[in-house]
């Protein structure tokens, strides 16, 4: 089972400098909170799965369209719950409730849709590179790297230690939801002392290869931006230009 979302694909978004897909999504996220309607949202939503679409990517939205349905079913019920309006529906429900949380949800799955785009199309070498590119401190781009290689280093210790006290007997399965959940419990403390014997062991990899000595650091990858890097960069303005003109024109 791959962990990893990177898909390693030939396709023209895979091509692009990591800066250029960092501002696209840094941009998707701007053009995503000037709105809370769900028409502007849904039509940003259409521009981020075609820019999924043209780089391999969707493939990965299965993994996660249980978290992205909850999301939207969470949102939409409580924002109509809670939110207040002049046109009332049934119950507390109103319109502009309904409205607002449709909006909500589409706005948080774009976010959630665009990031990964980036991170399925974007290696972890190329974003620390292309952030040191961009004068980002080279700890503080490693730092970044690092958390997102820990989120399915971790998982995968969860998957080996779930299998390891099955086959000792362990029944996860019997019960309702409370009794699954304390079942779980011992699983706890060997993925928690796991975690931390990595972390240390990791913490004297880096100390024995000179981490944070100051000098200047080379890479074995190459990035610059080419024509195709310009082109989406303009693309991507116009497209964010015609979302704010959408939101503050009358």
């Amino acid at each position: 089972m791959n962990l990893f979302l990177y898909l390693d694909k030939g396709t023209s978004v895979h091509r692009l400098d990591p800066r250029t897909k960092l501002f696209l999504m840094l941009g998707s996220f701007m053009a995503a909170v000037l709105f809370s309607q769900p028409g502007p949202l849904f039509a940003l939503l259409v521009v981020l799965l075609v820019y999924g679409a043209l780089g391999g990517s969707l493939e990965n939205l299965w993994r996660i369209w249980f978290l992205l349905l909850g999301i939207a079913i969470f949102s939409v019920v409580s924002w109509s719950i809670f939110t207040r309006g002049s046109t009332p529906l049934f119950w507390r429900v109103t319109w502009e409730g309904l409205s607002f949380g449709i909006g909500a949800a589409i706005k948080i799955d774009g976010m959630i849709i665009s990031g990964l785009i980036f991170l399925s199309t974007t290696r972890i070498e190329e974003i620390v590179l292309g952030l040191i590119r961009l004068r980002v401190p080279y700890q503080a781009a490693f730092a970044f790297s690092l958390g997102i290689r820990m989120v399915p280093t971790i998982i995968g210790t969860a998957m080996t230690v779930i299998e390891a006290q099955r086959s000792r007997g362990l029944d996860l399965e019997s019960g309702g939801l409370l009794g699954r959940l304390r079942n779980h419990i011992p699983l706890l403390v060997p993925i928690f002392l796991q975690t931390l014997r990595g972390t240390d062991q990791l913490a004297k990899a880096l100390e024995s290869r000179g981490f944070g000595a100051p000098r200047e650091r080379s890479s074995y990858l190459e990035i610059g931006f080419h024509a195709a890097d310009v082109l989406t960069l303009f693309l991507g303005a116009l497209t964010l230009g015609a979302f704010l003109i959408i939101r503050f024109l009358p």
